[in-house]
């Protein structure tokens, strides 16, 4: 090939350095790569979850594609050779799903999945601080790699998997591009749209030789040099290479002599050729993947080859006309002048919209450390304990100015809390996501066919939540696949279709989020688990239990009704976790279940483990701190009690409320005052009452966890600071609700049942 030796003399001897990544420290940049590619391999995941049952979807692909090149030129820019290379083979893959060249389905759609998961396992050991990739993960890489070949077949450059790249190389099919798009640009011109690596200059490549040897086959008729992506003098390196061009090029040379000009920089360049009287469709797809941001309609038609810069000028000329009339819109006047056609205009027009938009969005955004914003919380917390204190003071003193100014700070004061609690707050829909993975990989092993559906995913709440639910919901899925969702033939036995369905559902609640894991499977066999229950010691067979009471046996530990260990489950490790797990949240977990149909298993978690309203009460000379989001009101006792009736129960307005007095639960010395109060408050679908001397008011409560010697003290949550530097114990409600239950049994009263929650 004539460009094959034209480019061999310009680069005799070149031996890139390959070797710089090596060692490297994680700066700032660095992390923020990681970081990045750590969000796009999650995204790519989830493209591939759902590209299955879209096979078609370009968008999808297109996503995919992206987040490959995207990690790929970013390793670059840093030297890390083992991800760029291994990158690369699964972007060309990609590239040819793309082109229509390939179909994704099945079996490549694994492939790439594990590739996905290959890159996060590279990304994390880049995180770890590591330099070249042990053994182990080299081998790995070579496996998917050699997978990966078999999809590009004979006509893939034979080095790719061994090369290191800098940058895609995209080149335009032969074949005109057939997606729907209308006719042919009429136009006998070659385009040539080139973006050159970084590290060209310093691979001893010159890229204006190119364009003279370009030159040698044909007549270059416009080259517009694109400047946009050179620095200011100070931050500009001198052996970087900035430049890009789009050429117009006339020649008689055949697609492939014109190609071999560039035969040498292929892999460290964009390069897209569009032939003569390409389709209009072509010319789309060109204005969609420029990578310049900022794009005026004019300055992209340039780039992309559709107007000379004649034409512009004269375009902007009959755009202000004499001055004397409003400018008219530059599209409709290349339109109304037949220069440009109307739907490449209308494809410039949305490329303008899109980076607009994308810009808008980035602006609004920031990058935060999360360490950052929990120090941001603990300033918080501390800023409200000290404008307690100022607000009791002021109400000591009686001076009426210091009151109305601590009364302003505390409304600022509530406003920063709430704002700063916004921060921390996520949507749930992320670590929903997750288990799209789980339920394809799970299903496959198991040999069922289930369907994840997934709703609430916009439920908000605090990261720190977010983080540590992960790992809960993980067992109570897995559980659901392997225990709860029958096999196909065991469902169309009991008449029901043969694929299962899993569902995770969240929303809010009084204050809480409420998380559900529900499938539509076999339910639990209350028999099967009384008699694991009885047969282990946990209750015996003269105890009167509830339905509910009966599954939430599941929940101790090493309990499991499975009459086969697998891979799975079967060990009785998990669901006892799940309940530690989700206490350590202050949550709560039970389970509903219809044999033959379906089971639900429902967390109730707070919102924030950090900063609540709270309504203090007195007992005594103590002082507790009652959720406030869980109170639903305060009555006097006496006015509620009827004459000899139980002392353990309300007549609330015809409804029976059993109630708890907080100084026997506490004991509290002292004698209880003369007229008690009864705070009614309300934990899903229970209400309770706490009997207390005195009611205080509402109060800024910022939780602090209870040491280890007290974190298995009944009914106390965590502690608070109050104004005055005293200590106030905040009530465990769900905690509460279950001693109510407790002592009601012991009881041994008839009325409304109030069932121990976990």
């Amino acid at each position: 090939m004539s460009g094959e030796s034209a480019a061999y003399k310009m680069h005799v001897g070149l031996k890139p350095d390959l070797q710089k990544g090596k060692n490297m420290n994680l700066d700032e940049a660095l992390h923020t790569f990681i970081a990045e590619s750590r969000e796009l391999l999650q995204d790519m995941e989830d493209a591939l979850l759902r590209i299955e049952q879209s096979p078609g979807d370009d968008e999808l692909i297109n996503a995919i594609f992206r987040a490959a090149h995207t990690i790929k030129g970013s390793a670059g820019l840093f030297g890390l050779d083992y991800i760029v290379a291994f990158t690369h083979v699964a972007e060309s893959v990609l590239d040819r799903v793309r082109n229509d060249e390939l179909r994704i389905e099945g079996d490549l759609v694994a492939l790439l999945l594990s590739s996905c998961d290959h890159l996060v396992e590279l990304i994390e050991h880049l995180a770890a601080g590591g330099g070249e990739p042990t053994l182990e993960i080299q081998e790995k890489s070579k496996t998917l790699i050699t997978g990966l070949n078999q999809h590009l077949g004979s006509g893939h450059l034979g080095g790719g998997a061994a090369k290191t790249t800098k940058m895609a190389v995209q080149v335009e099919r032969d074949q005109p591009f057939t997606s729907e798009g209308g006719g042919e640009v009429e136009t006998d011109l070659w385009h040539i749209s080139l973006r050159f690596g970084k590290d060209v200059l310093r691979n001893g490549m010159d890229p204006l030789s190119f364009i003279r040897y370009m030159s040698t086959l044909g007549d270059i008729q416009h080259i517009f040099t694109l400047l946009n992506n050179i620095p200011s003098a100070d931050e500009m390196d001198a052996e970087s290479c900035y430049l890009g061009f789009e050429i117009s090029f006339k020649s008689n040379a055949d697609k492939a002599t014109i190609e071999g000009v560039f035969e040498f920089v292929r892999e460290d360049c964009l390069i897209r050729i569009l032939p003569p009287r390409s389709k209009i469709a072509d010319y789309l797809r060109l204005i969609a993947e420029l990578p310049e941001e900022d794009l005026r309609v004019g300055e992209m038609l340039l780039r992309c080859g559709t107007l000379t810069q004649a034409e512009l000028d004269t375009a902007l000329r009959l755009q202000h006309g004499d001055g004397t009339a409003a400018p008219r819109p530059l599209g409709e006047v290349l339109v109304e002048a037949q220069m440009v056609q109307s739907p490449v205009m209308e494809a410039a027009l949305d490329k303008q919209k899109q980076v607009k938009e994308h810009k808008s969005s980035e602006a609004n955004l920031i990058r935060v450390d999360a360490d950052k914003l929990d120090e941001l919380i603990n300033l918080v917390g501390e800023l409200i304990i000290a404008g307690a204190g100022a607000n009791l003071i002021a109400q000591r003193t009686g001076d009426t100015g210091l009151l109305e100014s601590t009364a302003t700070m505390s409304r600022l004061v509530e406003e920063v809390r709430d704002s700063a609690l916004k921060l921390r707050m996520v949507q749930i829909g992320g670590t929903f996501n997750r288990f799209q993975r789980v339920v394809r990989d799970v299903s496959k092993e198991l040999g069922k066919d289930i369907e994840l559906v997934i709703s609430g995913a916009e439920t908000e709440l605090d990261k720190t939540v977010v983080e540590k639910i992960g790992d809960p919901l993980t067992h109570l899925v897995r559980n659901s696949m392997d225990h709860g969702i029958e096999s196909a033939e065991t469902r169309l036995a009991h008449g029901k279709p043969a694929k299962g369905t899993l569902k995770l559902n969240a929303f809010h609640d009084a204050g809480s989020i409420v998380i559900e894991v529900s499938d539509d499977g076999g339910g639990l066999n209350k028999q099967r688990i009384l008699k694991k229950a009885v047969e282990r010691g946990l209750v015996s067979e003269t105890d009167n239990l509830s339905d509910k009471e009966i599954y939430n046996l599941i929940f101790e530990a090493g309990f499991s009704t499975a009459e086969t260990v697998s891979n799975l489950s079967g060990r009785g490790v998990g669901m006892d976790v799940v309940r530690r797990n989700i206490a350590a949240l202050r949550g709560t977990v039970n389970l509903d279940s219809v044999e033959g149909q379906s089971t639900t298993v429902r967390i109730r978690l707070p919102l924030t483990l950090a900063i609540i309203d709270g309504f203090l009460v007195g007992v005594g000379t103590s002082v507790y701190v009652v959720p406030l989001d869980m109170v639903v009101e305060c009555i006097e006792r006496a006015a509620w009690q009827n004459a000899g009736s139980d002392d353990r129960y309300l007549n609330l307005r015809g409804e029976v409320l059993p109630y708890l007095r907080l100084r026997e639960h506490f004991e509290v010395e002292g004698e209880a005052a003369r007229r008690e109060n009864v705070v009614v408050v309300r934990y899903g679908e229970h209400k309770v009452g706490l009997v207390v001397d005195r009611l205080l008011g509402e109060f800024q409560t910022v939780i602090k966890p209870l040491g280890k010697v007290f974190h298995r003290v009944s009914g106390i949550g965590g502690f608070t600071i109050l104004g005055s530097g005293e200590v106030a114990l905040i009530i465990d409600v769900p905690g509460l609700m279950g001693q109510v239950a407790v002592e009601k049994e012991r009881a041994g009263q008839n009325a409304e049942p109030m069932r121990v929650l976990n």
